[in-house]
């Protein structure tokens, strides 16, 4: 999403006015060597700033040098952000063909040792590791990022409180992180555990008002622990520049078709959880603490094990709640024009999640390298193979180095 694309002095909307609901999606690629499969650094080739030429602020480096991040622009409809993520991804990995390169999505790479990997020469990122230090060095994860349009900050607050309780359901759903470093963690997103080593990660706590929730962020800034809201790092968070509730605990799914479907799941719930608060109702909020049960479920287990209802205070399969949350999203999903979207859910139920069906290769082939082949395989699924058309405002290669010295 781009500046120009916020829309100002949101708080003045009425918050029983309706939101639009526009969806935003960033996702974070892995650039492959296709000869060893290991991750590969972009920083001294001219991907990035192919990149650039083509998908202008759509696109930009991360932390470490053999991470892209992509980003779709302010979508009406999950369809608008299917065809525009579809057209992102394909051209990123067409470039990095030209390059010698291959992309993968997966929010950890099966082998890949973050000590050998090089920091992105950006202000920012260096400011980051010389904070963190070996936490963020060692913060070699990729993420999916998804934006529901909600322009009045206080309806962002009210929402957030009560979609917190949905998270881990969602978390279970796109679990793609099962190994680190040449070990099979016994976890299905051992990214979630990665990120929550950094502050101000995880699921954040009850807001009673959006005044509350601000005046927690500028104390924040008043005494040095951050100088912006972007280093508020948790799952779900009222984005500080865009008008936005930003849900961040998603491992990243190799296949469009599960970005595109946890998109629209995620702008159900916000629709349905805003049909009844413009009824002065609400679904129940419970403790952080409690939530935080049902993500580490998520986390170790993904949807072969049980999440708690806390309402009947029991344990389900996982597979029975999220077909319980399908059914409670049912009535605004036509609404929204994504039921096509939505039911794709069903597949990733019976094929089981990216975390699942890399462990199903390892365990078949006995090799990581397998294993990254696949996620590759997965990452090009739907996407347009020829993305020449694509390509018409490149300018000549030799301008590429030039473009990045100015990046």
């Amino acid at each position: 999403m781009r500046p120009d694309e916020i829309t100002p002095r949101v708080e003045e909307y009425d918050p029983y006015q309706r939101p639009s609901f526009t969806l935003g999606i960033e996702e974070e690629y892995m650039i492959l060597d296709p000869r060893t499969l290991d991750l590969r650094s972009h920083i001294d080739m001219e991907l990035l700033s192919q990149g650039r030429m083509v998908l202008q602020e759509h696109i930009k480096p991360e932390l470490h040098g053999s991470i892209l991040e992509v980003g779709t622009g302010v979508c009406r409809t999950v369809q608008e952000a299917r065809q525009e993520l579809v057209k992102i991804r394909s051209v990123v990995a067409y470039l990095a063909r030209q390059n010698g390169l291959l992309i993968g999505a997966a929010s950890t790479h099966p082998f890949a040792r973050w000590q050998e990997q090089q920091i992105y020469p950006d202000e920012r990122y260096l400011g980051i590791v010389e904070d963190m230090q070996i936490l963020a060095r060692s913060l070699l994860i990729f993420g999916l990022h998804i934006h529901i349009g909600i322009e009045n900050r206080e309806t962002q607050i009210q929402l957030m409180n009560v979609m917190r309780y949905f998270l881990p359901h969602v978390l279970a759903l796109s679990t793609n992180s099962p190994f680190w470093m040449g070990m099979d963690t016994g976890l299905k997103s051992y990214r979630s555990k990665i990120f929550e080593r950094f502050p101000r990660t995880a699921l954040p706590d009850f807001f009673s008002s959006w005044a509350e929730f601000n005046n927690y962020v500028q104390l924040l800034i008043r005494t040095g622990c951050i100088d912006n809201g972007k280093k508020i790092w948790w799952d779900i968070r009222p984005h500080p520049f865009f008008p936005t509730l930003e849900i961040r605990i998603c491992d990243l799914p190799m296949r469009v078709d599960e970005t595109i479907a946890l998109a629209a799941l995620c702008q159900a719930i916000a629709a349905k959880l805003f049909s009844l608060y413009e009824k002065n109702m609400s679904f129940r909020v419970y403790r952080r603490s409690l939530i935080m049960e049902n993500k580490w479920r998520a986390v170790r287990y993904g949807l072969d094990g049980k999440l708690i209802d806390f309402g009947k205070q029991r344990e389900f399969p996982a597979r029975d709640l999220i077909r319980e949350l399908l059914e409670f999203v049912e009535e605004v999903v036509d609404e929204l024009g994504s039921r096509r979207e939505i039911e794709y859910i069903y597949d990733i139920l019976e094929m089981g999640t990216g975390a699942d069906r890399q462990l199903r290769v390892w365990r078949q082939t006995g090799s990581l390298e397998e294993v990254v082949r696949y996620i590759h395989h997965e990452t090009m699924q739907g996407l347009i193979e020829d993305a020449t058309p694509f390509l018409d405002m490149v300018r000549p290669a030799a301008t590429f180095s030039d473009h990045r010295s100015r990046i």
